[in-house]
């Protein structure tokens, strides 16, 4: 089994996505088609809260309208997956991952089209030019993973390395991370979420030995589970 993630977007470089119910609606009707071809696992993010704009969101590539991720039996098998869901943005990037989940969310049992508890910051990157990869992997893996689940109050903490970007003109994403907490208030309360100013100090230093700000997104999405 291999693991797809694909990144839709319709709205324009460097501006948060508005409430997408409509997105959310037709990735929710998908789920027959997915499966149909071939489709496994299938969960979606989706930028549809209303409250949102409490949190300091980052969308520099326009990219972040909503997330698809899908597990199939070969990456080769992908084109009915990608033709399923074109029409749905103006843009779609497909990336072939290796998942890690260094915190797993503890009983949602959520169903086929239930949501998921709490919201997900969903935040890609690529590896700056500055640094080679041992050093983005030993600070990303090793450094700020552990200090995330440290100072962070997560429900989850879902870890996606991009091993092979898929589809034409895709950004040279290399990480595509989707960390849920309980509730909008909590991502936009510092003390909340980080624990303290000082802690705050720490994870953004820390951020800064391995990503660039300037080519970071990071937006709020609701998640949900298409196919168990």
């Amino acid at each position: 089994m291999e693991k797809l993630i694909y990144l839709l977007g319709d709205a324009d470089p460097g501006t948060v996505p508005r409430a997408r119910t409509d997105l959310r609606e037709a990735l929710l009707e998908i789920a027959p088609v997915l499966s149909r071809v071939g489709g496994r696992q299938v969960s979606f993010t989706v930028a549809d809260l209303d409250d949102a704009d409490r949190v300091i969101q980052f969308n520099t590539s326009g990219l972040i309208d909503a997330t698809v991720s899908v597990w199939l039996e070969s990456v080769d098998d992908r084109e009915k997956i990608e033709a399923a869901l074109s029409p749905l943005a103006k843009r779609l990037a497909g990336y072939l991952v290796t998942e890690s989940v260094p915190r797993a969310l503890q009983g949602s049992g959520a169903r086929p089209g239930e949501r998921s508890p709490g919201v997900a910051l969903v935040t890609t990157f690529p590896k700056p030019e500055r640094i080679d990869d041992e050093t983005f992997y030993t600070r990303w893996h090793g450094s700020h993973t552990p200090l995330s689940i440290e100072i962070h109050p997560l429900l989850q903490y879902i870890r996606n390395s991009v091993a092979r970007v898929l589809t034409p003109g895709a950004p040279p994403f290399r990480a595509i991370v989707n960390e849920s907490v309980a509730s909008a208030a909590v991502a936009a309360d510092p003390i909340a979420f980080y624990g303290s100013k000082q802690d705050q100090k720490r994870a953004a230093e820390d951020l800064l030995s391995f990503i660039d700000f300037e080519t970071l997104s990071t937006v709020l999405m609701s998640e949900y589970t298409l196919i168990a």
